[in-house]
């Protein structure tokens, strides 16, 4: 895919993201029961991480195609594996006084909480949670999956909060017009993007008082409830393990939406974002005694684990007789290099004639006269083991070696990730349907049944029909 197919590519996902966040805005505006309010302003949370996740990417390309403009030829890197990475299990401890958790005294402190995890920019959010001092754990049970993961991945994992009242502020219900985008992506994507970036920092940060234009991001920030950040931590390539395991949390600054200063390198126009804030106190209304951690189970599926490598026919010599050769379909899938007689036995998921193990200490090199054999060498119970390959010509035998090669540095960038297959928890279908009949624009917005829903009649016909647009689009 060239440069400007990736551009436009990437414009078309902010365009989108920018008509969901509209649309969660709108309807925001428009809520007249608080799970509703509540779900809006989580969608657009979310919605506003993507945008500058996205807008992030679009400055690293541009940075790139500028250097390569000039002539400038960054230094080679080493080709990197994708994988899938799975958070699943989330448990945050809470530590409530005495007198609130055992004598039940004191104002009771009710909060709607939820995860926001982003790994580059993919952007996962968790369903609320009602949290109030009979928990003594804010647990979410559902997996969350990042299927774009590097080794080197920074998966950011963020708890919002905000207090819950039963006399909620919400919107009055009734058409509100907001400004849409309009036009090519060609002539005013300049326009877009700088529209995105401004309406999606407006609604991270809560420092902002202005009211606007009714529809419009400044006017939406003053109505609904209020997400705050109440803590963070980073989870890495070490932290991966198949058990439980728990990680610190640092605790974030009131009101705080942006770890740091975000800048944004776009032609032609740059932007800069920063916020600014002190440590939450217990006054605070989004306040929440945390415990200081948050224990989960953090797995990684790497695509050189779960996928074949290379295929194709070989010869193979079998014991310590130099003459003795074996015509085989080889398969190079994980730790091991399959060899079976043919490819219907491979097809057919018959037993491997042989099985060769490939470790991330395993030694490839060419050797022959023609350099058609390809050395496997490894270090097995103390003892050098080594197979030959025999490829019919030095193109296919370089071509298994420098899969080999790549194969094994992958699993080197893996690292405890490639020592064994690790399971990744899926969400059951069950409990899927429920989730996604309990989602905010699934309730209000299902395809062949728009006006049918009673419990949202007080919608207006502008909003739902937006909606409906928004949520055609986005699948």
């Amino acid at each position: 895919m060239n440069n400007n197919a990736k551009d436009e590519e990437l414009l078309q996902q902010i365009e989108r993201e920018v008509r969901m966040q509209e649309g969660a805005g709108k309807l925001l505006a428009a809520s007249t029961r608080r799970e509703q309010a509540l779900e809006a302003s989580k969608s657009l949370l979310t919605c506003n991480a993507r945008i500058l996740a996205l807008l992030s990417q679009l400055q690293r390309m541009k940075k790139a195609q500028v250097l390569q403009r000039v002539g400038h030829r960054p230094p080679e890197a080493k080709p990197l594996s994708l994988g899938k990475v799975s958070v699943s299990d989330l448990r945050i401890p809470l530590m409530w006084k005495d007198s609130e958790y055992f004598k039940n005294k004191g104002e009771l402190h009710r909060c709607a909480v939820f995860c926001m995890l982003q790994c580059g920019t993919e952007v996962r959010a968790t369903d609320l949670v009602t949290v109030d001092r009979t928990l003594t754990d804010i647990c979410f049970e559902e997996p969350l999956l990042f299927n774009k993961a590097g080794p080197g991945f920074q998966l950011r994992l963020e708890i919002y909060s905000t207090r819950l009242l039963e006399d909620l502020a919400l919107g009055p219900a009734g058409p509100r017009r907001a400004r849409r985008l309009q036009g090519s992506l060609g002539c005013s994507s300049g326009k877009k993007i700088r529209a995105a970036f401004e309406s999606a920092t407006m609604f991270r940060s809560k420092s902002s008082g202005e009211v606007g234009e009714p529809g419009t991001a400044a006017a939406v920030a003053t109505v609904g409830p209020k997400f705050s950040l109440l803590a963070h931590t980073t989870l890495r390539l070490e932290d991966v393990q198949e058990g439980f395991k728990t990680h610190d949390l640092s605790l974030a600054a009131a009101g705080e939406s942006l770890s740091s200063s975000f800048h944004l390198l776009l032609v032609p126009f740059i932007f800069s974002f920063s916020c600014i804030s002190i440590p939450p106190e217990e006054d605070d209304p989004f306040w929440l005694p945390l415990y200081g951690s948050v224990c989960c189970r953090l797995v990684a599926q790497p695509l050189c684990m779960i996928q074949p490598i290379i295929s194709g026919q070989f010869k193979v010599q079998l014991g310590k007789d130099l003459n003795c050769w074996q015509n085989v379909h080889g398969v190079l899938r994980g730790q091991n290099l399959f060899c079976f007689h043919s490819q219907a036995e491979q097809e057919s998921e018959d037993e491997p004639l042989l099985i060769i193990p490939i470790k991330k200490d395993t030694r490839v090199s060419v050797s022959g006269s023609e350099c058609r054999s390809v050395r496997i060498s490894m270090r097995r119970q103390d003892e050098d083991c080594t197979f030959t390959l025999g490829a019919n010509t030095s193109g296919d035998a370089r071509r298994w070696s420098e899969a080999l090669w790549e194969h094994i540095l992958h699993m080197s960038q893996w690292k405890q990730c490639s020592d064994r297959l690790m399971k990744i928890e899926m969400l059951n279908a069950a409990k899927r349907d429920t989730l996604k009949r309990g989602s905010l624009f699934h309730e209000i917005v299902t395809p062949n049944r728009l006006s049918e829903d009673l419990h949202f009649s007080d919608l207006s016909v502008e909003v739902r029909a937006l909606l409906s647009s928004y949520y055609k689009e986005s699948y």
